[in-house]
């Protein structure tokens, strides 16, 4: 296998869920690319000393510039807050590495058109984090998809909800600001995830009216205070996209206070012929639906068919470190030029996209009309 030299800036959740991912690479079964975790840089000395039980990871520092500077890094994977994301991936392709960044890609869309120059100036192999293309589940949407036995699509629904923000004794953090998480709020937060799979089959909206909505203005700010939290924090996209010539409604739901929902995504596609639904609620769970003189929607269990295999039964059903994992084997194999053909992680395109999106629904939002999506 060959092994590639990762670099992580950000060591928080997300951080520790790649370095887990690594930890445990020798699940996969038909991947010829090898991650190996050298060098970790973040603010928090507590952060970053949970990264001192990975033993091939022999640079652990404070200041990030440090491990761009390291010969042994060939990717490196930021997770940061969004007000950081230009300065730091701009840093990351000049240095010559290839990059691994997390949505929403930048504050706004400025921020995300200027990374984007950048990548195709610096050459460098980049994408965007989104996982749960990978799960069983959303893969066999977008292979019903492919199939063409819906007939005309009706209607899309897709999103992503929790509900941990029901909380109000939860601490405020930089996602509860704009100067920190943008004005976009809980679009950048969330948008990708609810964006990803029809963009990736060509569902692009070509209008939106959008319904932004806002929690709580006040949350505790850990420190014995109070900290002000001006983000929008649910979001419903009403928009219209084309599908074979017909304009189809795609509704986008992105909400942080969603009662029930711990962390739920989920897609819901109807067509005159046939349809298909999955939550990862029901990870195991695929529900199609068949037309004729009786209608009706029937449910199959998937199992643990993920497009990268691994030695985990059939029978097993995937779960989020499993998805994180399969994530990373796309990247890395695209990157090798090996990905044969199975789903790619989202291209810096897909996630200008989004963004040109998350524009026209501010707009949307202030003049309450409908806005054209560039």
């Amino acid at each position: 296998m060959k092994s590639v030299g990762i670099g992580i800036i950000g060591g928080g959740l997300m951080g520790r869920e790649m370095a887990s991912a690594f930890g445990r690479w020798l699940a996969l079964t038909d991947v010829d690319v090898q991650p190996k975790l050298v060098a970790v840089a973040d603010l928090v000395e507590s952060t970053r000393e949970w990264f001192r039980r990975v033993p091939e990871c022999t640079q652990i520092t404070a200041d990030y510039h440090e491990l761009l500077a390291n010969p042994d890094v060939e990717v490196v994977y930021v997770a940061v807050p969004h007000h950081l994301h230009e300065k730091i991936y701009l840093d990351v392709l000049a240095a010559g590495k290839d990059l691994f960044a997390e949505k929403p890609f930048g504050i706004d869309l400025a921020a995300a058109e200027n990374i984007c120059a950048a990548v195709a100036k610096s050459g460098r192999f980049v994408r965007c984090s989104s996982e749960f293309p990978f799960m069983p589940g959303a893969q066999r949407v977008m292979k019903e998809a492919a199939s063409g036995k819906w007939g005309r699509v009706l209607d899309i629904v897709s999103g992503f909800h929790h509900s941990s923000d029901l909380d109000a004794s939860k601490a405020a953090n930089w996602k509860r600001q704009s100067r920190t998480c943008g004005e976009i709020g809980v679009l950048g937060d969330l948008g990708m995830h609810a964006l990803h799979i029809p963009l990736r089959l060509g569902w692009k909206p070509n209008a939106v009216f959008a319904q932004l909505q806002k929690g709580y203005p006040e949350r505790p700010d850990g420190k014995g205070g109070v900290a002000s939290c001006d983000t929008w924090d649910n979001a419903m996209l009403n928009a219209w996209t084309t599908i074979d010539g017909h304009e189809v409604p795609i509704r986008f739901e992105m909400r942080r206070l969603a009662p029930g929902a711990t962390n739920t995504w989920f897609i819901e596609v109807r067509g005159t012929q046939g349809g298909v639904k999955f939550s990862t609620s029901e990870p195991k769970s695929l529900w199609l639906f068949e037309g004729g003189k009786e209608q009706y929607w029937k449910r199959t269990d998937l199992g643990f068919d993920t497009p990268f295999k691994t030695v985990t039964g059939h029978i097993f059903e995937p779960g989020f470190p499993d998805i994180i994992q399969q994530m990373w084997a796309a990247f890395l194999t695209e990157r090798n030029g090996s990905i044969n053909g199975r789903t790619h992680c989202a291209t810096p395109e897909e996630a200008l996209a989004t963004h040109r999106i998350f524009a026209a629904a501010l707009e949307s939002q202030s003049s309450c009309s409908v806005m054209a999506v560039a």
